[in-house]
C-alpha cells in the first residue's frame, strides 16, 4: 500500500473479525500502515455517535466551570495523577504545554503502601470527579470501558498482523491494563505563550484512541522532516501505536513522534485521548515474529532523553514525573531527592 502524501490512511475495524473475507488484506494493510507511519483513522469502532456527543458535550461543560469549581480536583492533590491541571501545568521534554485538562482511570481503590513496596504503587487508586458536574462520572467510567473494548480489539488485530495468536498480550493485561482517559482543551494562540499546544512526542502503552471534536491541531511525523495533519473526521477515532508496541515488536511496529500546535486566536480545540497500556506489574515480552517479518525489524528507537525500559511501571511512573513536576514535588519528593539530590524532576 502507497500512503497518500499528507494524510492518515482509514482503516475499518470491522474487517479484522476473524470470520470477515477481507481479514487477510486488512491485517495486511495494518501491517503496512503501522510499520511506515504509525498512526490511522478508525471507522467501525461501534461506538455510538449518541455517546460520543454526550462526552464532547459534557467536556465543554467542565472547561466552562468557574476556576475554583474545577481546582476543586486539581492534579496536585492526587497522588495517583488524577485531576485538573491548567493550562502550562505539564510538560513534554521541559517545555510548557498550553492546554487545560482533567485526567481520570479506572476507579480503584488506594493501595496500602508498605516501606519495601514499590513506589509504582502509589499511582494506583481513586478518580476525582467535579462535584458541579456530577453527570460527568458514569459518562467517563462507561467510556474507559468501552474504548477499552475497543482498543483491545484493535491490540488482537495488531497481534494477528504480527503472525501471533490474537491474545498473546492477554498474560500481561487481563489482571488489569493500564488505562489513561484526558478530556483535553486547547485554549487559542491569544491566550498561551507558545504555538506548543502539545510538545512532539510518542505516546507510551500499546496504542491511543483520540477522539477530535471539530478543530484540527493534530501533527504526525512524515519521516521526512514534515508534518502530516490530521483533522478530526466526525465518527472516527484516530489510532496511534504506542512505545510497547514497538518494543514487543523490537521495532517492527512504529510508535511514531506527534504533536499538537496551538489553534488559532479566539478560538479552542478539545480532544480526548485515551491510552491503553498492560498492567503495571508487568515487563513487556520480544514477540517471536515470522522470519518475513523478523527480517524487517530497524530495532527500537533509543533516544537518550527518554529512555524505555521492558518493566511497564518504571516508564509509566518515569513519564507521570516528568509531565507533571507539581504533583512530583507534592507526592514523590523522596524519589526525585534520590535522582538528582533536591526536589525537582530529572
Amino acid at each position: 500500500m502507497t500512503i497518500a502524501p499528507k494524510t492518515l490512511p482509514v482503516l475499518d475495524l470491522r474487517l479484522f473479525a476473524p470470520d470477515h473475507p477481507e481479514q487477510d488484506q486488512a491485517l495486511a494493510q495494518l501491517r503496512e500502515v503501522t510499520r511506515t507511519l504509525g498512526f490511522f483513522y478508525l471507522t467501525g469502532h461501534g461506538v455510538p455517535q449518541q455517546q460520543i456527543d454526550e462526552l464532547t458535550g459534557l467536556a465543554r461543560r467542565f472547561f466552562s466551570l468557574s476556576e475554583e469549581k474545577k481546582l476543586e480536583i486539581e492534579m496536585r492533590k492526587s497522588p495517583h495523577f488524577r485531576g485538573y491541571n491548567r493550562a502550562g501545568f505539564e510538560y513534554t521534554r521541559g517545555a510548557q504545554d498550553w492546554r487545560e485538562q482533567v485526567d481520570f482511570g479506572p476507579e480503584r481503590e488506594k493501595l496500602q503502601i508498605g516501606a519495601d513496596d514499590p513506589a509504582w504503587k502509589r499511582l494506583i487508586g481513586p478518580n476525582q470527579f467535579p462535584s458541579a458536574l456530577p453527570e460527568l462520572r458514569p459518562a467517563v467510567l462507561k467510556w474507559i470501558e468501552d474504548v477499552t473494548i475497543v482498543g483491545l480489539k484493535v491490540l488482537q488485530a495488531f497481534s494477528e498482523a504480527l503472525g501471533q495468536k490474537p491474545d498473546v498480550f492477554a498474560p500481561i493485561y487481563n489482571n488489569g491494563p493500564n488505562q489513561l482517559l484526558k478530556i483535553v482543551r486547547y485554549p487559542g494562540r491569544d491566550q498561551t505563550e507558545s504555538d506548543q499546544g502539545v510538545g512532539a512526542h510518542k505516546d507510551g502503552g500499546f496504542l491511543t484512541i483520540l477522539l477530535q471534536d471539530v478543530v484540527g491541531g493534530l501533527q504526525v511525523d512524515d519521516g521526512r522532516g514534515g508534518w502530516i495533519d490530521a483533522p478530526p473526521v466526525r465518527g472516527t477515532f484516530v489510532i496511534n501505536v504506542g512505545e510497547l508496541l514497538e518494543l514487543a515488536s523490537n521495532g517492527y511496529l512504529k510508535a511514531n513522534i506527534h504533536r499538537v500546535v496551538t489553534p488559532a486566536a479566539g478560538g479552542d480545540r478539545l480532544s480526548i485521548p485515551f491510552f491503553l497500556g498492560a498492567n503495571l506489574a508487568a515487563s513487556i515480552p520480544v514477540l517471536d515474529l515470522p522470519p518475513a517479518l523478523a527480517a524487517q525489524v530497524r530495532g527500537v528507537t533509543q533516544d537518550p532523553l527518554n529512555p524505555l525500559f521492558r518493566e511497564v511501571a518504571r516508564n509509566v511512573l518515569k513519564s507521570r514525573l516528568r509531565s507533571h513536576p507539581d504533583v512530583a514535588r507534592e507526592h514523590y519528593a523522596d524519589l526525585l531527592e534520590e535522582q538528582t539530590g533536591e526536589t525537582t524532576p530529572a
